[in-house]
Parts: C-alpha cells; sequence; structure tokens
C-alpha cells in the first residue's frame, strides 16, 4: 500500500513537495489555511493548523505529517505525538526553529558559533547590551518572524519599545560580516545523514533575492567547516527532514549561525533543479524515513533568482512563452500566488560551467517577470 504523506500548511514549500512525492509513488494531503493556496492541487483539507481537533482529524488519514512552515502550536504537535502519529521534525525538534531564544540557549549548550546575544526584558537591559555592543544591535521577536518581519536595527530601547509588552526579546550583536551563507543537511529519523554544498545567499530587504551554489570563493576549508555546523545541529537538536542553517561569514572568516529552519527553504531552490536530489524530494524521503538520495550538483555551478512581486496588468504565466523562447535552459517555477510588490511568487533556476554566465541567465529570465 502506497505511503500517504501529510502536510500541514498550503504554501508554496508544500507545492513543490506534491510532484517528487508522486513520482515516488506517495500520496500526499495537504491542511490548508485557506481556499486557492500554492498548494491547492493536493489540498484535501482546509483549516485552522493552530486547532487540535482539526490537526488530529487530517492526521488520522496520513502515515507521517510534516509541515510547510514551523508556526504549528507545541502542544497540537505533542498531541499528535501521544495519538501515536509519526511527526516529522518532531516537536523537541521544531521548538528551536520556532523560539530563537531557545534557538540560541540551545545552540550555546551544543557548542556552535554565534554572535553575542541576550535576552531582554526592558529598556534598561537592551541599554547594557547596546553599551556592551558597540551601540547599535539587532532585535528579534522571538517568534513569529520571517523574511525581514519582526527585525530591527537598533541603536535606543525606544525603537522597539512596542515590543516589549509581549515577553522577552532576543538582542544580538550587529554581526560585520562579508556575505550570508546557508548550509542544508538532510537527516532521517534512523540516523542517515547527508549534506548539500555551502552556498550563498543575498538578501534584499530582508528577503532572499539570489543563490549561488556552491558558494563562489569557498574551498574546501569552508565547505568542512558548514557541513560539520549543520551535521552538528542536525544531530544535536534530533532534527527529522530538512535543515536550513542561516550563516554569517565574518570579514575575519569566521562562520556564526544566524537563523534555522526544519523545512525545505528558500536557499535550496537550486537543488531542485541543479542537485542529483533535490530538497523536495530529499524531504519527502527523509520524513518518511527513506534512503536519502545524492545531494551532489549536477552541474559546476547553479543560480536561483526569486521572482518577487511580477506584473499587476497580467498574469505571470503569459510572460512563459518570452522568457522560454529567450532563456530555453532556465527552468521557471511559479506558486499559484497573485503577484504584490516584494512578494514571493516564483523563482527560476540556472546552471552551467561558468558562475558569471549562470549568474547573468538567472536574473536575465527573471526580469522578464517583472512589471
Amino acid at each position: 500500500m502506497a505511503l500517504t504523506l501529510g502536510i500541514v500548511g498550503g504554501g508554496q514549500l508544500a507545492r513543490m513537495m506534491i510532484a517528487p512525492a508522486a513520482e515516488l509513488g506517495v500520496r500526499v494531503r495537504v491542511l490548508a489555511e485557506e481556499e486557492g493556496m500554492s498548494a491547492a492541487l493536493a489540498a484535501t483539507a482546509v483549516g485552522d493548523y493552530r486547532d487540535l481537533d482539526t490537526v488530529r482529524a487530517f492526521a488520522r488519514d496520513v502515515d507521517v505529517v510534516t509541515f510547510d512552515h514551523e508556526h504549528v502550536p507545541q502542544d497540537v504537535l505533542r498531541a499528535l505525538v501521544a495519538d501515536g502519529i509519526r511527526v516529522h521534525p518532531g516537536p523537541d525538534a521544531l521548538q528551536f526553529a520556532q523560539d530563537k531564544l531557545a534557538m540560541r540557549a540551545r545552540l550555546a549548550e551544543l557548542g556552535m558559533p554565534q554572535p553575542e546575544w541576550a535576552a531582554v526584558t526592558d529598556a534598561a537591559e537592551l541599554q547594557s547590551f547596546l553599551d556592551a555592543n558597540g551601540g547599535r544591535v539587532v532585535v528579534k521577536t522571538p517568534r513569529g518572524g520571517y523574511d525581514g518581519k519582526g527585525v530591527r536595527v537598533v541603536s535606543d530601547p525606544a525603537e522597539v519599545a512596542d515590543w516589549f509588552d509581549g515577553g522577552a526579546l532576543l538582542a544580538e550583536e550587529l554581526v560585520d560580516f562579508s556575505r550570508e551563507l546557508a548550509q542544508q543537511v538532510a537527516r532521517r529519523p534512523s540516523g542517515e545523514l547527508r549534506a548539500y554544498p555551502v552556498v550563498e545567499t543575498v538578501q534584499r530587504g530582508g528577503v532572499c533575492a539570489e543563490v549561488v551554489a556552491p558558494a563562489p570563493h569557498g574551498g574546501a576549508r569552508l565547505t568542512e567547516v558548514a557541513a560539520s555546523i549543520g551535521t552538528s545541529i542536525a544531530e544535536g537538536l534530533g532534527v527529522t527532514g530538512m535543515l536550513a542553517v542561516e550563516l554569517f561569514e565574518t570579514t575575519d572568516e569566521r562562520l556564526l549561525v544566524n537563523e534555522l529552519a526544519m523545512r525545505p527553504h528558500n536557499s535550496g531552490h537550486w537543488s531542485q533543479d541543479g542537485a542529483v536530489t533535490g530538497q523536495f524530494e530529499q524531504h519527502v524521503r527523509a520524513v518518511l524515513d527513506l534512503p536519502l538520495g545524492d545531494p551532489s550538483p549536477r552541474q559546476p555551478w547553479a543560480v536561483m533568482v526569486n521572482i518577487l512581486g511580477g506584473p499587476e496588468t497580467d498574469s505571470l504565466e503569459s510572460r512563459f512563452p518570452a522568457v522560454l523562447a529567450a532563456h530555453p535552459a532556465v527552468k521557471v517555477h511559479t506558486y499559484g500566488k497573485a503577484p504584490r510588490p516584494g512578494r514571493k511568487v516564483g523563482h527560476v533556476n540556472a546552471f552551467g560551467d561558468e558562475v558569471d554566465a549562470v549568474v547573468y541567465e538567472a536574473r536575465a529570465a527573471a526580469a522578464f517577470f517583472g512589471d
């Protein structure tokens, strides 16, 4: 009998798991937040992922539950586990992707390299941290932030006064970094683990805009250290499925852990077409405890460029004939989302032997979808 994978969340990550799951003979069910979401083609239920009865009813008909996002409450997750439902990643691991303060404390216990940080509960504590860290720091809400939301760079506690009534905040040093990197690792419940090559990510306005795989000017040492960090975190937290570790490479060539995601991640979209086993297939394999695939790149370079915003006068799909004619080697992926400024509505992947040529190809293809 075919396995059935249940995905909580109807966004684009769920959407992109559907095809590789089907190719593995795996049935997919999706609990979408509302009708017409990205993963609507496999959405078999619509409901609130925060409601235990809704999620429990959905999980009853699947073999494994996994996620499009990290926002399902801990009490819901733990109730599913108590019911005997296989949940991957499980609540013990997922809590560290849900709460940045918990993540920082646990990574410190594991000896992972991190920025200087502190939990601050009021203006006086934040001022003390500011004084100790150059007078300008990053402040984050511990829960719920993504794509630059819930993050502020401040030099005065008054700049986050509206956040203090929500409990402790995470204050971090403003890292002097030369670039941002990401390390992905896949781990299955039985312990098998595979690491992808470390990649360079380019952020614009707090949103990932481009990814180059592997990270240029990396060398064996960077590859080894990044993979070691990713592997140690995956094993130390007991992650199952895909793990993305966002990293800063500092101006003195150290690596510091920025944030974690326990699911397929924007930094891994390049692998969809550019690796032997893409991250979406790998996540399906991992959470179902199937043997993991080869994460090696198919060509020397792969570049992903996000489509942000898009045309308001016509559909993204109306641009396909022109872009496919101009760039026949580029792969285009759209998410079934209505375009609006700054919103991720798709991405393009390009690959080849020369990094500059591949970057140009990906950027030129993505430009067809601009306003």
